[in-house]
C-alpha cells in the first residue's frame, strides 16, 4: 500500500475561546493510502495541547511509509507506532480504504448494519453573555437541539449569568457544559450544584486531569452526570475509573482511532458508564470516523467541521444540527468542488 500526504490550512469561522486558549485556525495534514487503484483518506490535525506540530506528524507518517509499502493485504491493518493524532488519520484511512473496496460504509465495518441520523451539538465558546444569546437563538432556529456551553473563564456569577440567559434563549435545548478542566475539586461541586436548576444534561471534565481519584469524588457529589474526557484517554484509564464517572468521552485523535474507540466503548458499557463521542475542530474528513460510531453514544458532540469558514470536504451534514452519512462506501466524505 501507498501512503501518501498533503498539508492544507483551516480557519475558523471566529475565534474559539475555551478556558485554557484562543484559536483562530490549525494546519491539517490529509492522509491517503492507495491500493489496487482505490484510495483511503483520513486526517490529522495540529493541536499545541497534544503536542502534535506538522514537523512531528510528518515524521511520524514518514515512519509509517515504510511499514504500509511492505503490506499487501489492506484488510489486515498493521498497529502503527505513531502519536494518537497519526495513528488515528491512518486508521481512519486504512477503514476507508477496505469498506471502499468492498463496496460498503464503514460502520457495515464495525458490525453495525443499520446507522440512523443522530443529532450533534454545537459548542458555544467563551463569549459574552449577549452574543452567547444570540448564537444559541441561531442555532436552535437552525435546528440544533443539544448546545454545549464552554465555562472556566473566570467569574463563577458571570458565568452562570451566561448560563441562564443561554437557557432562557433555548429552553428546548439540551444543555452539556465544558469548563475544560478549569475548576478546583470544592469549586466544581459547588458550581454543578448550582448549575443543576438549569436542567443541565452533563458536564465534562469539571477538574484538571490527572487525578482520576478526585474526579471519581467530584462525580459522586454531583447532581449533574459528569463526564470524563482528559482522564479517560486510554483504555486503562477508562480501567482505573471503572464506574465512577457517569460518561466516558471517546475522542478518536486522543485514544488512537476507531479500532482504539471500540475497545475504550466496550470496556465503559461494560462498566455500565455512558459514552459521549468527542472531536478537535477539524474538516469532516477528520469528524467521519466518529460518525461511523454514534449509534454506541449517548452524547454526540461532532462539531468540529461547523466551526470552520470553508470546510474542503462534504459528507456528513450537520448544518441543522442531524449528522447524516451521505455516501454509501468508506467514510462517505468527498471533497467540495469549488465552482
Amino acid at each position: 500500500m501507498r501512503l501518501s500526504w498533503a498539508v492544507r490550512g483551516l480557519a475558523l469561522r471566529e475565534p474559539f475561546r475555551i478556558s485554557r486558549s484562543v484559536m483562530s485556525e490549525r494546519d491539517a495534514v490529509v492522509v491517503e493510502i492507495e491500493h489496487d487503484g482505490a484510495v483511503g483518506r483520513g486526517e490529522v490535525v495540529t493541536s499545541t495541547y497534544y503536542g502534535l506540530t506538522i514537523e512531528r506528524i510528518e515524521k511520524e507518517l514518514a515512519a509509517a511509509r515504510e511499514v504500509l509499502a511492505e503490506v499487501r493485504d489492506p484488510g489486515r491493518i498493521p498497529v502503527f507506532s505513531a502519536s494518537p493524532g497519526v495513528s488515528a488519520a491512518l486508521d481512519a484511512a486504512v477503514h476507508d480504504l477496505v469498506a471502499t473496496l468492498r463496496g460498503v460504509p464503514v460502520f457495515e465495518l464495525l458490525g453495525t448494519a443499520h446507522w440512523q441520523p443522530v443529532p450533534t451539538a454545537y459548542t458555544i465558546g467563551i463569549m459574552p453573555a449577549e452574543r452567547a444569546v444570540r448564537t444559541a437563538r441561531e442555532l436552535t432556529g437552525r435546528g440544533f437541539t443539544v448546545l454545549k456551553v464552554k465555562l472556566g473563564a473566570g467569574d463563577e456569577r458571570q458565568e452562570l449569568a451566561r448560563l441562564a440567559a443561554i437557557r432562557e434563549a433555548a429552553p428546548g435545548a439540551r444543555l452539556l457544559l465544558d469548563p475544560n478542566g478549569a475548576w478546583e475539586p470544592g469549586q466544581a461541586i459547588r458550581l454543578l450544584k448550582a448549575v443543576a436548576e438549569f436542567e443541565v444534561d452533563a458536564v465534562e471534565q469539571p477538574i484538571k486531569p490527572g487525578t482520576p481519584d478526585l474526579l471519581a469524588e467530584v462525580a459522586a457529589r454531583s447532581p449533574v452526570p459528569v463526564i470524563a474526557d482528559e482522564d479517560a484517554a486510554t483504555a486503562a484509564d477508562v480501567r482505573v475509573l471503572g464506574s465512577r464517572v457517569h460518561g466516558v468521552n471517546v475522542k478518536l485523535p486522543k485514544c488512537g482511532g476507531i479500532r482504539a474507540a471500540q475497545e475504550i466503548i466496550g470496556l465503559v458499557r461494560d462498566n455500565g458508564v455512558d459514552v459521549m463521542l468527542g472531536c478537535l475542530v477539524s474538516s469532516s474528513l477528520g469528524i467521519a470516523p466518529a460518525v461511523h460510531l454514534t449509534g454506541f453514544a449517548r452524547w454526540v458532540d461532532l462539531d468540529g467541521h461547523l466551526l470552520l469558514a470553508h470546510d474542503p470536504w462534504t459528507g456528513i451534514g450537520g448544518d441543522d444540527g442531524v449528522l447524516r452519512i451521505a455516501g454509501d462506501r468508506g467514510l462517505g466524505v468527498r471533497p467540495v468542488v469549488s465552482l
